[in-house]
């Protein structure tokens, strides 16, 4: 604007010249006011020349800001961007950190469900003390659960069943700790099935496998029967001398002395 202004004041200023010099046209010669009008010529367009640089650096300027400005609102727009984004995947992280952490509390509780579970199997197959017809060892959970069903099944008075149970059971458990008793009531049951033969093979296995077991002495006198059922007098005759002299103070002893008393 200060340009705009001062280049119409020179302008004016050469008109007034013109006209002065038109006035006064005595006092100058041609080639006088033709070097006065090339000097006012030069002038004119050296203003129009500085307000044309003016106005094309500000120009230049102008345009050069505009971009700065353009860049500079790219750039907020980009963080702006990245912010959202950066936002987006702490959010997404979160959230992958709460599941992951809801996923470990749960596989937590199933391995402590596991190991209780797992213990509580294990401890089926533990070894358990027992004491059967006073002897005290370590047994299989499976082997006490076996033993006593088929003790209640002959206490039922199904020696058939009983009888095949005991021997199963003698067979698939060759060291255990019931065998001695297994024995006594695998013999019972097959003397109560009228089976004497068999009965006394296992009774005799009783007693020199075990013959300070509490059923020994009612193993002999039960051999002893079987002998006189079998009208086998000699030998039940002796195996009664045999349970007097080795259990003489059992009332399995008392027994047979009644019973020798009656023998012919």
């Amino acid at each position: 604007m200060a340009m705009r202004s001062f280049s119409m004041r020179g302008i004016a200023a050469v008109c007034l010249l013109v006209a002065a010099g038109s006035a006064s046209a005595g006092l100058f010669d041609d080639e006088e006011a033709r070097r006065a009008i090339l000097d006012l010529r030069q002038r004119i367009d050296a203003v129009k020349q500085d307000k044309g640089d003016t106005d094309r650096k500000i120009s230049e300027e102008v345009q050069r800001a505009s971009e700065e400005s353009a860049q500079l609102r790219r750039g907020i727009l980009d963080l702006q961007n990245q912010l959202e984004a950066t936002r987006a995947e702490l959010a997404k992280l979160r959230g992958q950190n709460e599941q992951l952490a809801r996923d470990l509390s749960e596989y937590q509780r199933k391995q402590k469900d596991a190991s209780v579970s797992l213990d509580e199997r294990l401890r089926r197959f533990e070894p358990l003390p027992v004491t059967v017809d006073g002897k005290e060892f370590l047994a299989d959970p499976a082997e006490k659960r076996e033993y006593d069903s088929n003790l209640a099944t002959f206490r039922k008075g199904d020696f058939a069943a009983a009888s095949n149970g005991f021997v199963d059971f003698l067979n698939r458990n060759p060291q255990t700790g019931y065998r001695a008793s297994a024995l006594f009531w695998l013999g019972n049951a097959q003397y109560a099935n009228k089976d004497c033969k068999s009965a006394v093979v296992n009774f005799k296995s009783l007693i020199a496998l075990a013959p300070t077991h509490m059923h020994a002495p009612e193993a002999m006198l039960t051999i002893a029967n079987c002998q006189v059922e079998g009208k086998d007098t000699r030998a039940a005759r002796r195996t009664l001398e045999d349970l007097i002299s080795i259990y003489p103070t059992t009332d399995a002893a008392n027994a047979a002395k009644d019973r020798l008393g009656r023998l012919k």
